[in-house]
């Protein structure tokens, strides 16, 4: 029997005045009490009760341990009671970090309806394309875009996206579609750092990795600025799917070479916590996690299906 039932067990046979209203309180065997009693007698080296045919007194040893018995009880209880009391309305200060496209698209909306939703949660939003280190850095919920390796933190998976190559129509209309991703070499290239190297872009032939050598005629390291240069027709460029959504619903970029695709690339949310020993992480995870998983973007859904709907 461990330290604090045995604490709990003597504390109820003062309480109570003998071992068998103990045994009642607690829903143990009078046999089992009294085992648990002479175990802590046992470990501490002195009687704790005085014990005649009649009543049980604690002796002078058995009344000091007993009040920081009951110390250490009540302040269990009150962990145990803030504990309850934060899972249902969960208090502090949560950390949020995400990609920036993808933080300003689908994470800033379930961020703001999650403070309008739990007043006393306090919001520390971060937005940036790296990858936010939890422990170091204290964030408590990390979005992550890409293959996770072994760590401490816990993953709820949320879907997937993928790197997908894109042109406008306009430059398609001027200088063709490419068929197959070698005649990228015949063409206008913008490079975006965040999603593939400046100067190697990778697709999948027949279920092997093809690599292609560019010489880009642009090299771009933030993704809006990519995106408006593809959409304004400077050159063929890449993108992770959910990135160039709403300009391929638009219509001012379409989806060239889908058959060569690369694999998906899964999305996860990221915490160092379980779920059940923080309030405000508990309550963020099941905020947001079905509406992201609902979302089309990150279930592989052609964003061109959802045009109809918007």
């Amino acid at each position: 029997m461990d330290k604090l039932r045995e604490m709990e067990v003597f504390v109820a046979v003062v309480d109570r005045g003998s071992f068998t209203g103990a045994s009642d309180k607690l829903a143990m065997s009078t046999a089992a009490v009294s085992r648990a009693v002479n175990s802590l007698e046992s470990r501490l080296g002195t009687p704790l009760l005085a014990r005649t045919t009649r009543t049980i007194r604690p002796t002078d040893a058995g009344t000091a341990y007993l009040e920081a018995c009951r110390k250490v009880l009540d302040t269990i209880t009150d962990a145990e009671a803030n504990i309850a009391a934060d899972q249902l309305n969960p208090v502090g200060t949560l950390t949020v970090s995400a990609p920036v496209l993808f933080g300003q698209r689908y994470i800033a909306p379930l961020v703001n309806a999650f403070a309008l939703r739990y007043p006393d949660v306090s919001l520390n939003a971060v937005y940036a394309d790296r990858t936010a280190r939890l422990l170091e850095e204290g964030v408590d919920i990390a979005i992550r875009i890409g293959h996770l390796g072994d760590s401490s933190t816990f993953a709820v998976p949320l879907g997937f996206v993928r790197r997908r190559t894109y042109a406008a129509p306009s430059y398609l209309a001027a200088h063709g579609e490419p068929l197959h991703p070698r005649d990228l070499t015949q063409h206008q290239c913008v490079s975006f750092t965040g999603v593939s190297p400046p100067l190697e872009w990778v697709f999948n032939e027949n279920g092997a990795r093809l690599p292609v050598r560019l010489q880009p005629r642009m090299i771009v390291d933030l993704g809006p600025a990519a995106i408006l240069a593809a959409v304004d027709g400077v050159g063929i460029t890449q993108f992770l799917s959910y990135q160039a959504a709403p300009e391929l619903i638009e219509g001012r970029l379409q989806a060239v070479l889908t058959a060569f695709e690369p694999e998906s690339i899964p999305v996860s949310l990221l915490h160092v916590e379980r779920r059940s020993t923080s309030g405000k992480i508990r309550a963020f995870v099941d905020f947001v996690t079905e509406t992201l998983r609902n979302n089309a973007h990150l279930q592989g859904v052609d964003a061109t299906a959802t045009r109809t709907s918007r």
